[in-house]
């Protein structure tokens, strides 16, 4: 039964010098899986933070230091919460932010439409709402 005790401390001493401090991932890492969360090219995440796309490749590749002024860019330009991007600790994003980057985006893509559809979308939109509104009255009512 010794053996058995023995496999399981080594066990949770492998697991936890697999969440040790010095196996923290780096800005540049962050930078790059905050890019990638977002489905955004690097040319695509360098013109939102307003640097070129060499630039960004050199962060990603940590050949280039992240200054403060381009963590200010990154956390403005996406909501990207500071913390989590200095030190890799808490959440990725502010509380919300995926919701305003939705918005953002599907403003982008709107303002991209010919009037006609962009009236076409609206009128979508609140059918839509009319339906979601019904179906969370019925489900209401069963309650």
């Amino acid at each position: 039964m010794q053996g058995f005790s023995d496999y399981r401390f080594f066990g949770m001493l492998f697991s936890m010098m697999n969440q040790a401090p010095w196996k923290k991932t780096t800005i540049s890492q962050r930078i790059k899986t905050l890019r990638k969360s977002l489905k955004l090219t690097q040319k695509e995440f360098a013109q939102k933070i307003y640097v070129s796309t060499s630039f960004q490749t050199l962060i990603e590749l940590e050949q280039k230091r992240v200054l403060d002024r381009h963590i200010k860019l990154i956390t403005s330009a996406f909501g990207v919460n500071e913390a989590w991007l200095r030190t890799g600790e808490g959440e990725m994003f502010e509380k919300g932010t995926i919701l305003n980057h939705k918005i953002i985006e599907t403003v982008e893509v709107f303002k991209q439409l010919n009037p006609f559809f962009q009236d076409f979308i609206l009128d979508q939109l609140y059918k839509l709402l009319e339906y979601e509104k019904k179906n969370n009255n019925k489900k209401n009512n069963r309650q």
